[in-house]
């Protein structure tokens, strides 16, 4: 049977394929947290399935003020037997697949916090010798190298985020981009990198707009949401903000956006600003449960 487009003009053929370029380049990106599920597949995998341009490793939630640095990645690996460094090649897997790793420093629960502007330069330094691009004898994830380090800190102090992601930053002028990001919550301004945030050196900024009823969606009263975002999107020089959402309604308290009103009401409200990045999801474990990412890829 011959295609109805067989006939169609070589002009119209060409229109139609820039258009599509057009959107394509246009379109934002998917973020998502894994790391704090042993059921959530291995991180290759998760790199492998297409959805996402950035995976966080969750967590290192001890760190600074004299602490000893310790990751914990739930059943994935035992960082205190050494178990993760064989993650090295799993990471290395995915930057193959240009998925960006990053490691996100902090969480919900933990034991950190940054005593001094020279505590934060040392755990700086700490990040860039055993996760980035410098070197040591005990890298906790192999040799790979991490494209960068992700602040989600909820506990501690509001002190001297901002000298670690200055130093941070800093490293990225010997020649490999270093990434900074971090993932407030959507009260404005967040209680605890606020100050941080106005540093100017965060590539990306994925607001936690879930747990957070003033400023979360509702679809009652889009208002708020639209309020918090716009607040964001203009007050935060960052390089681009992203939608934090629950990739499930059992991954979060509050804040699950459908898919439906993702696409239809939420998406197309965000979109129009400069600073829009893409859609932030947490967690991986989440996502494979409700195929969530599969199902708001063509539209972020």
């Amino acid at each position: 049977m011959a295609s109805k487009f067989a006939m169609a003009p070589l002009a119209a053929i060409s229109l139609v394929l820039l258009l599509f370029a057009v959107g394509s380049q246009a379109g934002g990106e998917i973020a998502v947290y894994w790391g704090q599920n042993g059921q959530e597949g291995t991180l290759a995998e998760t790199c492998g399935a297409g959805n996402y341009n950035y995976v966080i490793l969750a967590f290192l939630p001890t760190f600074g003020n004299g602490a000893n640095p310790m990751l914990n990645f739930a059943g994935h690996c035992d960082p205190y037997s050494n178990g993760c460094t064989k993650l090295s090649a799993d990471i290395l897997s995915c930057q193959a697949k240009n998925v960006k790793v990053l490691l996100s420093i902090g969480g919900a629960i933990g034991s950190y916090s940054l005593a001094s502007s020279e505590d934060a330069r040392q755990v700086a330094t700490y990040l860039w010798n055993n996760f980035l691009g410098g070197t040591s004898s005990t890298r906790p994830l192999g040799a790979a190298v991490l494209d960068g380090i992700d602040f989600d800190i909820e506990v501690g102090t509001n002190q001297y985020w901002g000298d670690l992601a200055r130093y941070l930053s800093a490293y990225s002028k010997r020649g490999t981009k270093v990434y900074v990001t971090a993932a407030p919550q959507c009260p404005f301004p967040d209680a605890w990198i606020g100050n941080a945030l106005t540093t100017g050196v965060f590539d990306n900024v994925w607001v936690q707009f879930f747990n957070n009823p003033p400023c979360q969606y509702n679809p009652a009263n889009i208002t708020s949401f639209e309020d918090a975002w716009k607040q964001w999107t203009t007050a935060i020089p960052a390089d681009k903000i992203f939608l934090g959402l629950p990739a499930a309604p059992e991954a979060a308290g509050s804040g699950f956006i459908p898919v439906s009103d993702l696409t239809s009401k939420v998406l197309p409200t965000i979109k129009g600003s400069s600073k829009y990045g893409g859609v932030m999801l947490w967690s991986k474990y989440y996502d494979d449960m409700d195929n969530y990412s599969t199902s708001i890829k063509r539209d972020v």
